[in-house]
């Protein structure tokens, strides 16, 4: 049995796993896949390479493909018209708010909607005759009413003349009046609910203290079924029909719901599928996983696509929704039968809305790389989204939430966690950010009032042309100027480093497109053309202006060593798996501290040895910055300032690299213009790329160390001996004849 196997694998997907030379699971894996398997939501946080999508994909994987074989062999469990698995009171999974969870076993609702009601009806009412009563506890603060409700009325309890409840405010509700009553509730309160249909009026208890008559039941609703029902704004109530003891036993002649006449009980309407088992919806995938870009999405599906391998009958259907491809090619696969969806915001919200893409049967929503989709705006799609989203499936299974970035500890993410995750788990195996041990970084101050061989570069690099419009002289010293001047000496200083430490592969991030696209053109001019096999500089781009095809076919040839260099903007920080990336160079200081974490992951991965050099402009350097452009930077060279209408600011790298060292709580080292990194205890054993030596000493090496101890120790025992002797001899001459 695998390691994999212990924690519940498939042995199926284990042998996939081990044949990609996964022997033992990762930190987070170990952490992780048991939790999701066992049904919980996860938050994880772990450095860059530590497995992270391998976490979340094989338990999703081997769920959905349990749930395909049960649905294949007819195990899946049938829903009766009240949306149960048995004629039991409980709370409904279908007549119910978007944002209201109903817990498994049908007790305890929720929504962590925090400024709209959503409700809940239960999945059985009573009519006709009779006295019924129930108890409603709350559980968690926040805003709930509670109370009895007709299956025309609203699901917002108490706002229309079909329902009736009592909130935590004190106040009573009809059709949208609301009067004192009774008194306010909160935490760990109980409220009973009693339902007089023989005198047809309805009325409410707090912790076993009769409250009085709430309601008279109008005479249009002596017919009416009622429904035991809440509505909540994030809050939590949970129900007892009489299943179990009451927390404060009803008044006499009243009897628990769950005890009512057969002959007086009446099934609710709203349901999902009543005719038999689930029926699986072609277009309605089981788990949706969103990625930030294309190349984490792929990586994800390939991920996937390897753990399937030994999987058959039934045959897990994964599909790849991203943009730049054809949709009508993705609506085709969605209509024959989709199980899985690994998708980028952009593509997946064009075809949910268009109703392509089905919400109805998600069990898992993955958000991968969640402070990075936060940051790119689509905190907003990603609430859409799980507001579609049923709580509980329809075969009676709870949705999971799994939350994951290499930098979770950021208040948004945590916010968007509390908003619409369950209880979730914290795997945390990183803390705050910081940087591996496997990790040298450094950085090299680029000061053209210092260094001023940029005023007489042969074949100086081609800048972003910011300064067109600016009177640049190289004899002055004006900021423009020195801002040029520092895009110059960069150019010069990646070359010095890739020289210096005979670089033959890394990743150079610079910050725009447009730099990207100017140092891939310099560094193939200077290694003699793209085309030229023996060029010291060989390198691709990868950025959000290349085609999808072209961006995968650079990505391959880096990775296959076709090329040296692969120069990026940001879009590749996160989740790039490159391995055996021994170098990063950082032409510019990201303007997040926390994608400088990301930068520099590439490296120092698996354990390997890696170097990152970051170049930090002394003064300020004027650069693009299109937040309010219309064409979003497209065709534009509007080199104004962004105060004066414009597109540009001025880049104040010192205070960047400040504030990397404060979020990192670290000063980190400063190397030359010519880019040598002082030697340290440890360089003797280190090989960028490579596996770090083990420290501590060899056999003949410890033996070394301990020789002068030994001889010491020698030389006393001697001494020891010497002196016993000459003691003993002193009392007893005999020993010496």
């Amino acid at each position: 049995m695998t390691a994999f196997e212990e924690m519940g694998v498939l042995p199926e997907i284990a042998q996939a796993v081990d044949e990609i030379d996964w022997n033992l699971p990762t930190d987070v894996q170990s952490e992780a896949i048991p939790l999701i398997l066992g049904g919980g939501d996860v938050l994880m946080a772990a450095e860059t390479g530590s497995g992270k999508t391998g976490a979340f994909c094989l338990p999703i994987l081997q769920i959905v493909w349990e749930t395909l074989a049960d649905e294949k062999s007819g195990k899946t469990k049938k829903i009766d018209k009240g949306g149960t698995q048995s004629n039991k009171w409980r709370m409904s999974y279908f007549d119910r708010g978007n944002a209201l969870a109903v817990s498994p076993d049908g007790k305890t609702c929720q929504s962590r909607e925090p400024k709209e009601w959503h409700g809940c009806r239960a999945t059985i009412g009573v009519q006709d005759q009779g006295k019924y009563y129930f108890e409603a506890k709350v559980t968690d603060e926040g805003l709930c009413r509670v109370g009895w409700s007709t299956p025309a009325a609203s699901l917002d309890l108490g706002t229309d003349r079909q329902g009736f409840g009592f909130g935590g405010t004190g106040k009573k509700s009809f059709g949208k009046q609301f009067d004192s009553y009774g008194e306010p509730f909160g935490m760990h309160d109980v409220i009973g609910c009693y339902l007089n249909l023989d005198q047809r009026f309805i009325k409410f208890s707090k912790n076993g203290i009769d409250l009085g008559e709430a309601f008279k039941i109008p005479d249009n609703l002596r017919k009416s079924a009622f429904f035991p029902a809440v509505v909540l704004k994030n809050a939590e109530m949970e129900f007892n029909f009489g299943e179990t003891s009451f927390r404060y036993p009803q008044e006499e002649g009243y009897v628990a719901v769950c005890s009512a006449p057969k002959e007086c009980i009446v099934n609710n309407s709203i349901t999902g599928d009543s005719s038999g088992p689930v029926k699986h919806i072609k277009n309605a995938p089981q788990a949706i996983i969103i990625e930030p870009s294309r190349e984490l999405a792929e990586q994800t599906l390939k991920c996937i696509q390897n753990f399937k391998k030994h999987l058959s009958d039934p045959k897990v259907r994964e599909l790849l929704i991203i943009g730049g491809v054809s949709a009508k090619e993705q609506i085709m696969e969605l209509q024959s039968g989709i199980d899985i969806v690994v998708g980028t915001p952009g593509r997946l919200e064009d075809l949910i809305s268009t109703g392509q893409l089905s919400l109805s049967q998600v069990r898992f929503f993955v958000l991968d790389e969640a402070d990075g989709l936060l940051q790119a705006g689509y905190g907003d799609l990603i609430n859409r989204m799980h507001g579609q989203i049923p709580k509980i499936t329809p075969d009676g299974k709870r949705l999971q939430m799994v939350v994951c970035s290499a930098t979770l500890h950021s208040f948004d993410v945590k916010k968007l966690a509390e908003r619409l995750m369950h209880f979730p788990t914290w795997v945390d195996l990183k803390g705050e950010d910081s940087v591996p041990e496997t990790v040298h970084h450094v950085v090299c101050t680029v000061d053209p009032r210092k260094d001023l061989s940029w005023r007489s570069l042969k074949r100086p690099i081609k800048t972003d042309e910011v300064h067109a419009k600016d009177n640049v002289r190289f004899g002055s010293n004006t900021p423009e100027s020195l801002s040029e001047a520092v895009k110059l000496l960069k150019g010069e200083y990646v070359i010095t480093a890739i020289n210096e430490h005979k670089m033959d592969k890394g990743i150079i991030f610079c910050r725009t497109k447009i730099d990207c696209d100017n140092m891939e053109n310099h560094l193939n001019a200077l290694g003699g053309g793209p085309r030229n096999r023996n060029n010291p500089y060989s390198c691709v781009c990868l950025h959000g202006d290349r085609k999808p095809a072209e961006r995968k076919e650079n990505l391959e040839r880096f990775k296959k060593g076709d090329v040296k260099f692969l120069i990026c903007t940001d879009v590749a920080a996160r989740g790039i798996d490159v391995s055996g990336v021994p170098y990063v160079i950082n032409v510019t200081l990201p303007d997040e501290k926390n994608n400088y974490v990301h930068r520099i992951g590439r490296v120092g991965r698996a354990e390997r040895m890696g170097l990152a050099i970051s170049l930090v402009a002394a003064v300020p350097e004027k650069v693009w910055y299109h937040s309010n452009c219309s064409n979003r930077g497209r065709n534009c060279w509007n080199t104004q300032l962004t105060d004066r209408g414009g597109c540009c600011i001025w880049y104040n790298e010192p205070q960047y690299l400040a504030d990397i060292e404060e979020h990192l709580t670290c000063t980190i080292q400063q190397v030359d213009p010519d880019v040598k990194v002082p030697c340290d205890e440890f360089d003797g054993k280190v090989v960028y790329g490579q596996k770090r030596a083990q420290m501590g000493s060899s056999y003949q090496t410890h033996t070394a160390q301990m020789a002068p101890t030994v001889s010491m120790l020698a030389s006393l025992e001697v001494v020891a001996q010497e002196y016993f002797i000459k003691r003993y001899c002193r009392k007893d001459q005999s020993f010496l004849k």
